[in-house]
């Protein structure tokens, strides 16, 4: 993609439908979308013409020629007769299903059309660049390498797609001595390399194709496939866009669905997938996305949860030298989405809230994915050491459904539990088509361990609300009480046009504007150094992607001041994503 392009026209890697997006202020009303006509009109995003990029031969930074993914008739040619005739067979029962879909509008949640339209489109890889532009000065204490990951599916979707379905990409901008280079690659995941290898999308999208009767069926055919040998799914579906974290000199990209996956920073400043990573055969379920790494203890604390089989809910930890705990089952009554979960000094903080799954909504035609209306949200605290779930206090948190945590801290003097949060209304607006205007209120939960009850407080004041989703507190302080947190603004939703850095006690409200049609994403809030007794001194970092021009930068803000004191200049297009970490020279330079 030519970043001297003002408007970048990628193709798919199998081109069939090309997108017509305008901006929010055009007359066309977003319930035009329709799957499987030639042109796609969306209310939504930019203006732009937008397809999936092809992986295409590239130059890196030496001057060599990195070859384009293998092709998939390698991979037909190892098949038996048997095989081939069953692939074929397979593939025309999945061709005759998406026909049936293509009568039918898709949910706007679900229509690959909306999900990853405009910024939220896919990029190719991008090798390393070096030497990149930079305005302003960039801090010196910023020496490492900042990574955020995201979603970039590889196939054009052919069927229901949600934005949480994509392939998983590693965005990297590597600091130096005040130069900046950047990298962008997938994560190679067993996911990936298969349909990589057989050359179109087989594996199912959890939240985009798995609704109806049409998702049973085509969970039909995927473990069809695995039967004739086709695929293996037995390595693993997930797709490791979500989180990022180091641990035990590992960088792991991670997704709910999967185990992490271990990616390496070359001394260059590429990335390099080192495969699937089960802590050296310690780790045999899924783990999500957000595990909470201790800064005073050095431990990781992570979750997993099971949508078929009790336990629905198991807790775990690793010590700092990465030796994994027993499993502890938390006891639910129904298999229960749980994305994120908080820790205090002492305990883990497990909200279980009001989006469940369902299965069984599949054979009445609708989503597993469901708000359950007679479920009361609470909250669970556990001894971070207890060796099973027996111990466990929950507290009743009604109409509370947080996607995501800030922290959580143990008021001294007290028997309470402070839980930050952004709670979100509608809960499963997320995953299901709702006509309620979204809201994503910053709270203060206390949990009372001695009374059983709990409060709920807005932190921020009328003239200041606005919706924050995606954030930070202080790294050092996590689990310990914080002054300050740095959240995304998302406004207008799905959008995010700067951040807010929150007093947590007051309110008071602080907010950073990317710039006149700029959107971003998460903050990430890096501390000048670990030992400042200054909570705020260090700087906030966030890709933004400037609408007008259609390119991308870097933006370090001062947290203290909130200037922008550095931006710099990307040479290719970043999309909208998710989370990310930062990783320090001197751990770099230890990496397993």
């Amino acid at each position: 993609m030519a970043a001297s392009s003002s408007i970048s026209t990628p193709t798919w890697s199998n081109p069939k439908t090309s997108f017509r997006v305008l901006h929010s202020n055009s007359s066309i009303k977003p319930t035009n979308y329709r799957i499987g006509k030639n042109s796609i009109v969306s209310a939504l995003q930019t203006p732009s013409i937008i397809q999936i990029p092809k992986q295409n031969p590239v130059k890196t930074s030496t001057g060599a020629i990195e070859s384009p993914p293998s092709s998939s008739s390698s991979v037909q040619q190892n098949w038996n007769a048997l095989q081939k005739l069953a692939a074929m067979a397979l593939d025309a029962i999945e061709d005759e299903l998406k026909a049936r879909e293509k009568l039918h509008p898709l949910p706007k949640t679900a229509d690959p059309n909306v999900q990853i339209a405009g910024n939220f489109s896919p990029v190719p890889e991008q090798p390393v660049r070096h030497g990149l532009p930079v305005t302003g000065k960039i801090p010196d204490h910023i020496q490492g390498v900042y990574l955020r990951n995201g979603a970039n599916p590889l196939f054009e979707p052919t069927s229901g797609h949600h934005l949480f379905d994509g392939d998983g990409m590693i965005y990297a901008v590597r600091f130096e001595n005040g130069l900046a280079s950047y990298a962008c690659r997938f994560t190679e995941t067993q996911r990936l390399v298969q349909e990589r290898a057989i050359g179109k999308p087989v594996f199912p999208k959890a939240i985009g194709e798995l609704h109806g009767h049409s998702g049973i069926a085509k969970l039909l055919l995927f473990y069809a496939r695995g039967m004739c040998g086709l695929i293996d799914h037995t390595k693993g579906i997930g797709v490791a866009n979500a989180g990022l974290v180091y641990f035990n000199n590992r960088l792991l990209a991670m997704s709910e669905d999967d185990l992490p996956y271990h990616v390496r920073i070359t001394c260059s400043g590429d990335l390099k997938t080192a495969g699937r990573y089960d802590f050296d055969g310690q780790l045999e379920s899924t783990m999500i996305a957000h595990p909470k790494l201790d800064p005073v203890t050095g431990e990781l604390f992570g979750l997993s949860y099971d949508v078929v089989k009790k336990p629905y809910l198991k807790y775990f930890r690793f010590s700092p030298d990465g030796k994994k705990s027993q499993d502890v089952a938390i006891d639910l009554g129904i298999p229960t989405m749980v994305h994120d979960f908080a820790i205090t000094e002492n305990f883990v903080v497990v909200p279980d809230h009001q989006v469940v799954f369902k299965m069984s909504e599949m054979i009445t035609g609708g989503s597993p994915v469901v708000y359950d209306k007679n479920k009361v949200s609470r909250f669970g605290v556990l001894n971070k050491y207890a060796e099973n779930g027996s111990g466990i206090k929950w507290v009743e948190v009604p109409d509370c459904f947080c996607f995501h945590l800030w922290n959580a801290w143990e008021e001294p003097g007290s028997d309470e539990v402070v839980v930050i949060g952004s709670c979100m209304t509608p809960a499963d607006s997320i995953f299901n088509e709702c006509n309620e205007e979204l809201k994503s209120v910053l709270s203060e939960i206390r949990l009372n361990l001695k009374t059983g009850k709990s409060t709920r407080r807005q932190i921020l004041s009328p003239e200041n609300d606005v919706n924050l989703e995606a954030g930070m507190v202080n790294k050092n302080l996590l689990g310990r009480k914080s002054k300050f947190a740095y959240l995304a603004i998302a406004e207008p939703w799905p959008k995010v046009s700067g951040f807010a850095k929150v007093d947590l006690s007051t309110g008071e409200t602080k907010k950073f504007i990317y710039g006149d049609e700029k959107y971003g994403g998460e903050p990430l809030f890096l501390p000048r150094d670990g030992s400042s007794g200054v909570e705020d001194d260090g700087h906030i970092l966030a890709f933004v992607h400037d609408e007008k021009v259609w390119k991308s930068e870097l933006q370090i803000v001062n947290a203290m001041t909130m200037e922008l004191e550095a931006t710099v200049k990307l040479p290719s297009r970043v999309p909208y994503g998710f989370h990310g970490t930062f990783i320090n020279a001197k751990d770099l330079a230890t990496q397993a």
